[in-house]
């Protein structure tokens, strides 16, 4: 497919040091949940097509990213008082090292156990990772610590904070926040061999989505969504170079990209938006559509050809046209999944996504609406995170436990 060969060829001049199949950050390669495996099995449960399952001490939020034999995770014990990053061996799921970060100032969150929400990135040699008010982090692929940014401040908000780091040539790039009432909403760009600031862009309100970098007519773009605007940077430098209105006030999704259009989704009771890019300054006249408020919608969907996939967070799954917002999907029953909050995931023409109560649903990649398989964990299991695909294996993350599910 053009729009994921694209993405995929943009990702390996940015991160060269990668292996093939890695999951090396947030949403994957590519930033937008594409992967280009076929061999990830389609079924599974807590027991079928389990290579190995390990427990985790503390609840989390993140997702995990693989790079080689190595996954890495974040996790926080009650109340954030210490921050982790851990390595596990993608082997047998055995802890290789963890590096603790001690945080003893108060910090919001919209629950006690939830101080771990930003995945970390890697690009083969070094792992970055925010940790939030207690900073962000850079350490070797043996847990080294190259450098930390402990100057960023104190990010209070009720629904405390989610946006991962990202890289980008030489620099990591983090979003500051968000901030409620004090403090500032920053986008910032490091040294990712120093941490030495590269440029700092403010914005008046925070986020929780993840910037997006991609290429638009040769040249290579940050999506960054904070209320009301969706806005394109040059990430060598943080100058915006356009903007478009559409945003309420929850910007938990991520922004997503395809075919020269840029979509942004909003969260509860929020709006939804496309724009054709290419213009300059405020493009909100080339906006193609704009859907009035939905329910909910925290995880990020996906952009396939000339369709865009998303499962708000009340279980009901979308199918809408990239050019008009037409709804494509008419789901008429609710698939038996609960509620999420897990961004979905594109693999071998099947979409994946992680509902709350540790099910996947997988839904064919396609116009017509068709849910392929419903996998379901054991009773009684909780999750908000993603899942992230490697070399024909899936991992999963709950509050309790690690996945690692493949074909057997």
């Amino acid at each position: 497919m053009k729009t994921l060969a694209s993405a995929l060829a943009l990702f390996v001049v940015l991160a060269s040091n990668l292996h093939a199949g890695d999951w090396p950050a947030w949403r994957g390669p590519t930033g937008q949940g594409h992967s280009d495996d076929t061999a990830i099995p389609l079924t599974w449960s807590d027991t079928e097509n389990v290579k190995w399952k390990v427990p985790l001490a503390f609840q989390g939020n993140s997702t995990p990213i693989v790079s080689g034999k190595k996954i890495f995770l974040t996790q926080a014990n009650n109340k954030g008082a210490t921050r982790s990053l851990l390595c596990l061996s993608r082997t047998d799921g055995k802890l290789l090292w963890k590096k603790d970060v001690a945080y003893a100032d108060k910090e919001q969150s919209w629950n006690p156990n939830w101080y771990s929400n930003s995945s970390p990135v890697t690009d083969g040699k070094r792992v970055v990772v925010s940790f939030a008010s207690a900073g962000m982090y850079c350490f070797d692929m043996d847990g080294k610590e190259l450098w930390k940014r402990t100057d960023l401040g104190s990010w209070q908000h009720k629904f405390g904070s989610g946006s991962s780091p990202i890289l980008y040539g030489d620099t990591a790039i983090l979003f500051c926040g968000p901030n409620e009432k004090t403090g500032r909403n920053f986008l910032l760009s490091v040294s990712k061999e120093t941490g030495k600031t590269v440029w700092e862009h403010d914005e008046k309100f925070g986020s929780w989505g993840t910037p997006l970098i991609v290429k638009h007519d040769g040249q290579d773009q940050l999506l960054l969504g904070t209320q009301p605007m969706l806005k394109g940077l040059d990430p060598k430098t943080g100058k915006e170079l356009w903007k478009c209105d559409g945003y309420n006030k929850y910007v938990y999704a991520s922004p997503l990209y395809g075919n020269g259009t840029v979509v942004g989704m909003t969260g509860y009771n929020g709006q939804a938006f496309a724009a054709t890019l290419g213009g300059k300054g405020d493009i909100t006249g080339d906006r193609l559509w704009l859907h009035p408020r939905a329910t909910q919608r925290v995880g990020s969907g996906v952009v396939i050809d000339n369709h865009i996939y998303i499962v708000e967070e009340n279980g009901i799954p979308h199918c809408y046209d990239l050019n008009t917002g037409a709804e494509v999907w008419q789901v008429k029953k609710r698939p038996n999944g609960g509620k999420t909050w897990g961004s979905m995931v594109y693999a071998n023409a099947r979409l994946y996504v992680l509902m709350k109560n540790g099910s996947t649903l997988v839904f064919a990649a396609g116009p017509k609406y068709e849910l392929l398989a419903t996998n379901k964990l054991a009773p009684e299991t909780a999750t908000n995170s993603s899942l992230a695909v490697s070399d024909g294996e899936i991992f999963l993350r709950t509050f309790k436990n690690l996945y690692c599910i493949t074909q057997k």
